[in-house]
């Protein structure tokens, strides 16, 4: 008895090997994509930003409830907190274990009468946000709350934390993706200071 040979898949068979086999060919692709980066030598915190030149994305957000400095509650974060100013914008949260090392340095830049600096906080619980900033210091001049991180979505951020240096105009000057360190600071943000409270720069 001679055996038919073997008949090649209906279409419709092809089409569904196909479906199942894209999410593995996609993670692959992905692989390699990361890889490259990695072997690259690239330095994956120098993500471009396109809000860089821009004009920085509005402010009204909600004050964080129970925050208080000297008795008074600190105000909410809306435009006007930071109109006119050399600002910086730092976008933190209290389960943000980075947040918490670069704190020391926000604490530092809060004292440089250049600048005024002001916090996003993003997705968190009020009563950790406040136990946060009770517990290691408020360097923050204005702080609001992003609870469902639409703010965060105009700002573009990728993470926390981020912060962004804004000029009194409002133009967006330097992203700080991750958290500052003692480098960062003096070879990144210092200059970036500097540059623009520069006459004509």
């Amino acid at each position: 008895m001679s055996s038919l040979p073997d008949e090649a898949p209906p279409p419709a068979s092809r089409r569904r090997l196909l479906i199942a086999f894209l999410p593995l060919v996609l993670f692959i692709a992905l692989a390699g994509v990361f890889l490259y980066q990695l072997g690259s030598g690239n330095d994956a915190s120098k993500i471009p930003s396109v809000l860089i030149g821009a004009k920085a994305p509005s402010l009204d957000l909600a004050p964080l409830e129970g925050l208080t400095a000297d008795g008074a509650p600190v105000p909410a974060l809306n435009d006007a907190a930071i109109a006119g100013r050399l600002s910086l914008v730092n976008v933190w949260a209290s389960w943000c274990v980075p947040c918490r090392q670069e704190h020391p340095i926000l604490l530092e830049l809060a004292r440089d009468p250049r600048i005024v600096l002001v916090g996003i906080n993003y997705k968190d619980k009020t009563e950790n946000a406040v136990r946060f900033l009770d517990e290691l210091g408020n360097p923050f001049a204005a702080v609001g709350i992003d609870p469902n991180g639409k703010a965060a979505i105009d700002w573009g951020v990728y993470g926390v934390p981020e912060t962004y240096l804004v000029a009194p105009d409002g133009e967006i000057l330097f992203k700080q993706i991750g958290p500052f360190t003692v480098d960062a600071l003096r070879d990144k943000l210092l200059p970036e200071i500097e540059k623009a409270l520069t006459p004509g720069a």
